[in-house]
């Protein structure tokens, strides 16, 4: 995997100052996209070891809320097994940080992946607390939104979704 950026303090992609990872790679190429650059799965740095040490790092101070994933696109199968790996780290290193995924996947579609058998959706899903999902749509484009730029997009808190069996909305205080 590469990424496209490291957001050392973000407060766009998530309540509070977070920590932000643009992944690269992307095949939904959505009409208007604001990182359409980070379409293509070899621009910016290769992610190392060394790159998900750094992220552990930059999310140890106190004031850090959490953090973010975006791209490119997170949950491409391509993307996935480094995105796992880095929410499992993160969850055990920090259990009390938040994580937010923003994907061009519905929830639906990512659920029928897990059903195919995709374990590392299953695991972003489980140790996630927020999914930003669907693809961003210009038409649909609203600067008033909170964490997403579409109407279309949907702000899930994933604990929530799970323990009820149906979506339930994250509600941006």
């Amino acid at each position: 995997m590469n990424y496209a950026t490291i957001k050392e303090t973000d407060v766009a992609n998530g309540p509070g100052i977070r920590v932000s990872l643009f992944v690269s790679g992307c095949n939904h190429h959505c009409a208007g996209c604001f990182n359409a650059e980070a379409w293509d799965f070899a621009y910016g740095n290769p992610y190392t070891e060394d790159t998900r040490e750094y992220l552990l790092k930059l999310l140890s101070p106190d004031y850090i809320r959490g953090l973010s994933l975006l791209g490119g696109e997170p949950l491409d199968p391509a993307n996935c097994t480094c995105v796992a790996k880095l929410v499992e780290s993160v969850k055990e290193q920090y259990p009390k940080k938040d994580i937010w995924c923003y994907s061009g996947y519905t929830y639906e579609e990512l659920l029928d992946r897990i059903s195919q058998g995709d374990r590392d959706v299953a695991t972003i899903l489980q140790d996630a607390d927020v999914l930003v999902d669907g693809r961003f749509l210009a038409e649909q484009k609203n600067l008033r939104l909170a964490f997403r730029g579409s109407e279309n997009q949907r702000l899930i808190d994933l604990k929530a979704t799970a323990e009820t069996g149906v979506v339930v909305f994250y509600n941006p205080k």
